[in-house]
């Protein structure tokens, strides 16, 4: 008599976001991820050079610095602590990824806003409008970088999603809600609102959304999940496919 061949376990596979960003490397996870907030850091001081309008949290940023005289660098690292701070009530944990956030961009985009001084001293219209059109597609290409490592979101990010899950409301309306609350006190303390501002709202996500296909840049299941969820029910996991990242 033969023995029962014995049933097959089913296989249970992890998660395919995290699974296929693990297998990047570390290495590889961490340079990326270095690279990816070096390049936002640059696509602000491109945007920031334009003068032709801000993203919508450095229009905050701007208007701190005008009201208090600190550099640019140093307001942008107060406000990532404050909005740090907000995770608490929130329930939100950061990861390597937030501190490094914070940590980078503050301490790059000073010497970035000298340097693309020095390369571009006297911006024409010409050149400012390929200043801010090309802040906003590094800006979406760096976005896509930095959440393909899945270290992490950015301080800004997490208030976003932290706020999505302790109220039931869609991410399109909390982060449009935070956005034009800091677009609001930015212009009031002196911050550049424009056509780049809009631009940058508008044109950042199809960026970011374009990007995530990037297999040898963003993990495919990154790339192939945001998207649905986003479609499906405007998830804090679809987020990812409309790209805030510094958040």
């Amino acid at each position: 008599m033969t023995s029962p061949t014995p049933a097959r376990r089913a296989r249970v596979p992890g998660p395919p976001v995290a699974r296929d960003a693990v297998a990047l490397g570390p290495v590889r996870r961490g340079v990326q991820l270095v690279l990816g907030l070096l390049g936002y850091a640059w696509s602000m001081a491109m945007l920031l050079h334009a003068s032709m309008g801000a993203m919508p949290w450095d229009v905050l940023s701007q208007g701190l610095v005008r009201t208090t005289g600190l550099s640019f660098g140093a307001v942008t690292g107060i406000v990532s602590v404050a909005v740090l701070a907000m995770w608490v009530p929130l329930r939100q944990r950061p990861g390597i990824g937030t501190v490094a956030n914070a940590v980078v961009i503050s301490v790059a985009i000073g010497p970035f806003l000298t340097a693309v001084a020095v390369l571009v001293p006297d911006p024409g219209t010409a050149a400012r409008v390929a200043l801010a059109v090309g802040g906003i597609v590094l800006n979406g290409v760096s976005t896509a970088a930095y959440i393909g490592v899945r270290l992490g979101p950015g301080p800004r990010d997490g208030l976003m999603t932290g706020l999505v899950a302790r109220t039931g409301w869609s991410v399109r309306l909390v982060k449009t809600g935070i956005e034009v609350v800091v677009v609001l006190v930015g212009v009031l303390l002196g911050g550049t609102f424009g056509w780049a501002t809009i631009a940058y709202a508008l044109g950042v996500g199809p960026v970011v959304q374009a990007t995530v296909r990037w297999r040898w840049l963003v993990p495919a299941g990154l790339a192939d999940r945001a998207p649905r969820a986003d479609r499906r029910n405007g998830s804090p996991r679809g987020a990812a496919g409309r790209g805030a990242a510094r958040g």
